[in-house]
């Protein structure tokens, strides 16, 4: 297992269309060992390939909810999915808003409206397929990562001054950065 490099905005990569997984190799369980640890060291909730600079159709998602959610002490139960060529079949006509974001948009967070349930079809790692209506943490966080597969970021669901604005923070976030280096 290697953690991989994340790409960030506004690298074109990001902006490519994931071609469909047809290969259910060791190659790509190798990938996909790799995104989940790129993903807890980032930390993240969730990664696309694309965002590791492999355009296929593939996800991966663990929420690490906490074992008692009212003891900030508690430690995270992990549960990492795999998702291999995913497909939204259905959403609800009822949005909610999250505040949400994205290890390619580093340290900026803005609110996006999203269905909040979505029934989806997907296949794990062996290529075995799976159909599920999901809500929740968990459907935002898909839309989120389907979203990447198409080479859409959540930035782009935000108005332009709101995506100025967010970018502007990003550009700042980076100087600081750098200056911390130095």
């Amino acid at each position: 297992m290697a953690i991989r490099p994340i790409f960030e905005t506004p690298d074109p990569v990001l902006r490519q269309i994931s071609k469909p997984v047809e290969t259910f190799d060791n190659e790509l369980k190798t990938l996909v060992s790799d995104m989940f640890e790129t993903m807890y060291a980032a930390p993240g909730i969730g990664l696309a390939a694309v965002q590791v600079g492999v355009p296929i159709r593939l996800l991966v998602i663990d929420l690490q909810e906490p074992e008692d959610p009212d003891d900030p002490e508690s430690p995270n139960v992990r549960d990492p999915r795999v998702f291999i060529n995913p497909e939204i079949l259905w959403h609800s006509d009822s949005e909610v808003p999250y505040t949400e974001g994205c290890l390619s948009v580093p340290e900026q967070y803005a609110e996006v409206m999203r269905p909040d349930r979505i029934r989806a079809r997907w296949q794990d790692a062996e290529g075995k397929a799976y159909e599920e209506e999901i809500d929740g943490l968990l459907a935002v966080c898909l839309q989120h990562e389907m979203d990447h597969l198409n080479g859409v970021l959540f930035i782009d669901h935000l108005s332009r001054l709101k995506r100025d604005m967010v970018l502007k923070k990003l550009a700042k976030w980076r100087k600081e950065q750098q200056k911390k280096a130095a």
